[in-house]
């Protein structure tokens, strides 16, 4: 099956400290700095291929450092960077992540120049799957456009107009929660699943696709045979850098090999709480066999 991850790149570097700074304060870093490349499709991407899917990149990054690794850590593990532009006088989108090691919550800065858009617009390649996050909407509409009989899924983070407009020509949706809550104008409360049920519905009205709703540490929920709350795993979070990426990627793994929807939510909740004990987004991403290993650990317990 090949698979093509359309949208964000970018650099990070993560900065751990067992407390949020104080303004104006000088703070001592608790452990060195992380970096690696990042970005909510260039991370499913990587992820894919260090799973052994032949996997491509569709985005851009600067003709410069940041660009340069980024490039190379997709290659190093085996991803297709064909579609990868470098922009010329542009600057690599980067982030500087403060990641709260006692909390393990982080807090993101990005700087994205509004030139670093691809210009790119033939594909002379066919897809088996399409993955998009949101950015590069003219290049990825061409993409849906050229493989109508492709599997196409939306990594649906936050609630941009790109993102709605893509969201009506994918066929599953996997939505974080924040989108969930302010697409909807409603809130969840983990008491009362009804409260779930209403923004799933409300989300069904205007999507007609199957919409996947991710909690963080609570896990995910779907409709499949009635309302289904898939928990997540307990772990000691220190950074959830990138966990929802991770978790779309181990996503359409699992639906490329043809898993049903509930297995496949159990393996993504698993990756993604995996990953929050490492510090950095792309760093954190576990093998295939270490979330096989946990999956079957807890489906025999």
């Amino acid at each position: 099956m090949k698979i093509l991850c359309v949208g964000n790149a970018a650099y990070d570097v993560t900065l751990p400290i067992n407390h949020f700074p104080i303004e104006n304060k000088k703070v001592r870093l608790d452990d060195k700095r992380v970096e690696c490349g990042g970005g909510s499709a260039s991370n499913c991407a990587y992820l894919l291929a260090k799973w052994g899917m032949d996997t491509y990149f569709a985005g851009c990054v600067g003709d410069d450092y940041y660009g340069n690794k980024i490039i190379e850590e997709m290659e190093k593990v085996g991803v297709n960077t064909k579609y990868l532009e470098k922009k010329v006088g542009v600057d690599t989108t980067s982030s500087f992540i403060i990641a709260n090691t006692s909390t393990g919550t982080r807090t993101i800065m990005t700087s994205k120049d509004a030139k670093m858009k691809m210009s790119l617009t033939d594909v002379d390649d066919r897809f088996d799957m399409i993955i998009l996050d949101g950015y590069e909407i003219d290049f990825a509409k061409e993409v849906i456009k050229q493989n109508p009989k492709a599997i196409k899924i939306i990594d649906a983070g936050g609630m941009r107009e790109n993102t709605i407009e893509l969201a009506k020509l994918v066929d599953y949706i996997v939505c974080s929660k924040d989108f969930a809550e302010e697409y909807t104008n409603k809130k969840v409360d983990y008491h009362d699943v009804k409260t779930l049920i209403d923004i799933y519905e409300t989300l069904k009205k205007d999507f007609s696709q199957k919409i996947v709703i991710t909690l963080e540490d609570r896990g995910s929920f779907t409709y499949q045979d009635g309302y289904k709350m898939v928990p997540s795993i307990k772990v000691n979070q220190i950074d959830s850098t990138g966990a929802g990426d991770i978790f779309h990627g181990a996503f359409a793994y699992c639906l490329a090999n043809d898993y049903d929807i509930i297995t496949t939510m159990k393996m993504a909740n698993i990756a993604g709480a995996l990953s929050v004990t490492k510090i950095g987004g792309r760093n954190s991403i576990f093998t295939l066999e270490e979330v096989k290993e946990k999956y079957d650990e807890l489906t025999s317990s």
